[in-house]
């Protein structure tokens, strides 16, 4: 069961990311004045938008792949995750240094924190079934 569930979230967690990055990429304007809180950030950057948009196809492509090739799970869940906990920990940063207040990081949390959360619960899930001793 807790298979089930994991597969499920990085599935899912993969098809956001995936959903994400292809509209930074196709809509980058739209994206930036969409998503609450970006354009506190600073100007509006299509080439970075867009830069981006192309790690988020990546980050998506690293769950869902993982989801299905347990042999690469580990480094393609770890790598993806690392990913996502050094942006969360970098807004966590900007509120450190003064940059925005702590209002941002429950703003943010949905879309910057949770998905960190989510993809270290599934990497350390993915390290203890690939440790776990197999029945013969």
């Amino acid at each position: 069961m807790l298979k089930r569930i994991c597969l499920a979230m990085a599935v899912l967690l993969g098809l956001g990311d995936i959903a994400n990055g292809i509209f930074m990429l196709a809509s980058p304007a739209a994206w930036y004045f969409a998503v609450p809180g970006v354009t506190t950030t600073g100007p509006f950057n299509q080439h970075f938008l867009r830069d981006i948009g192309i790690i988020f196809v990546f980050l998506g492509g690293g769950y869902l792949a993982g989801a299905a090739r347990a042999e690469y799970r580990v480094v393609l869940w770890g790598t993806a995750t690392l990913w996502l906990c050094s942006h969360a920990v970098f807004h966590f940063w900007e509120v450190a240094v003064g940059i925005c207040g702590a209002y941002a990081l429950a703003r943010d949390f949905p879309a910057v924190t949770l998905p960190a959360v989510i993809g270290v619960v599934l990497t350390v899930w993915a390290i203890n079934d690939r440790c776990a001793p197999r029945k013969s």
